[in-house]
């Protein structure tokens, strides 16, 4: 692999549009697990102008489409939208075409007789960890979802003034030896109210990023590699100013291009869905070994067959070219934690409504909360590795 090199990750607001529609789905989501653990929900949210639509299958409770409906408008205020094209008020049409889950798929899920519970789907799952970061995550990411998260953190409370919901940004870092050394330029589009001119944009903005990343990567930034709405105008953004759909923005959700991704996403997904769980779980021991310092960064493969309860093959790379060690983890893994669906759901208790607070800002490098969201992130299971 190169030692020298740039890379590049961006991330995006929890008011992108894409990103609106992740947090109505996670809302449906725990909105059912919340009534029953065992609830079955997929969920796709398109936003446009003015207008929200839900479509996707359910099983469980019955739950109240006003009720949903209302949930809706919820999220979207506590996002900060209240514009003319989009806004949580009734100017805003919300349809929900929910309907019961495929008996066909259920069949392959459910267990019975001797048949454990099997993945809801085909497909493969990646899981990375480097020590980069203080949250074993690669820095452009990690660096790129702090500036926007603060912002949001500061524009909901009235601190930041002046700045919309919709943003994203970019980082790029130039890595010598094969770790981070200067951040060679950051991008930052934000959407601003019509009052606030560009000079008053970049204004605001530059604090965030010298908020986010460390100073010493920042010394030899020049200046003119700061990027701050280079199209000079962001007023029209948000489901007004490009439609929205659940799950475009799975790089963002992981790592930013530094890993590979199964293709699956994470939104609007309950955690019997491999594409969900077993992304949670591949991060999970991929950071506990990066965590026992045995290996400076880890990446695990997971593989499902729907309607099979275990993996087909478990992969790992720790970048060493060292083929023992490589094995003897993968052993480990195999002896020591139980990747079927329920055994990853009982392992990183993931029947809870949990997940509505994933959907931006990341899935990884976020801290483990007592009511158990984010419990892919805890480092527990060091020993095992060690």
């Amino acid at each position: 692999m190169k030692k020298n090199y740039l890379f590049t990750s961006e991330s995006v607001s929890e008011g992108h549009p894409d990103k609106v529609c992740d947090r109505i789905s996670d809302m449906v989501v725990d909105t059912y697990l919340g009534m029953e653990p065992q609830a079955r929900v997929a969920c796709e949210t398109l936003t446009t102008t003015n207008k929200v639509v839900l479509a996707g299958e359910t099983r469980g409770p019955d739950v109240n489409k006003d009720e949903l409906i209302s949930k809706v408008r919820n999220c979207i205020k506590d996002i900060g939208y209240d514009q003319d094209g989009f806004t949580y008020k009734e100017a805003t049409k919300i349809e929900c075409h929910l309907h019961s889950q495929s008996a066909d798929i259920a069949m392959g899920v459910d267990s019975s007789g001797n048949k454990d519970e099997g993945a809801g789907d085909q497909g493969i799952m990646f899981g990375y960890a480097c020590n980069e970061t203080d949250v074993l995550m690669p820095a452009p990411i990690h660096f790129s979802h702090r500036i926007l998260r603060l912002m949001a953190e500061d524009r909901k409370s009235g601190k930041l003034k002046g700045i919309e919901p919709d943003s994203k940004s970019q980082i790029t870092i130039e890595y010598k030896d094969g770790v981070p050394a200067n951040v060679k330029s950051v991008v930052i589009s934000t959407q601003h109210s019509k009052d606030v001119n560009l000079a008053k944009v970049k204004e605001l903005c530059m604090p965030y990023i010298e908020k986010s990343i460390p100073k010493n990567l920042l010394g030899n930034l020049d200046e003119n590699e700061i990027y701050i709405n280079p199209t000079g105008n962001f007023v029209i953004g948000g489901p007004d100013g490009d439609t929205g759909l659940t799950g475009r923005k799975i790089i963002v959700d992981t790592y930013g291009g530094a890993a590979p991704h199964g293709g699956g996403a994470f939104s609007g997904k309950d955690p019997t869905k491999v594409d969900r769980s077993a992304a949670y779980a591949s991060r999970y021991l991929a950071k506990n070994i990066v965590a026992s310092r045995i290996s400076d960064k880890c990446l695990i493969q997971l593989a499902y067959a729907i309607g099979v309860s275990k993996p087909l093959s478990i992969y790992v790379d720790l970048f060493s070219n060292d083929e023992e060690k490589n094995n003897y983890v993968e052993k480990l893994i195999k002896d020591n934690f139980d990747l079927s669906p329920r055994g990853i759901r009982e392992m990183l208790g993931l029947n809870k409504p949990i997940y509505e607070k994933s959907a931006a800002y990341g899935h990884f490098g976020r801290e483990p909360e007592g009511n158990g969201a984010f419990s892919w992130e805890k480092t527990d299971k060091i020993s095992v590795f060690k």
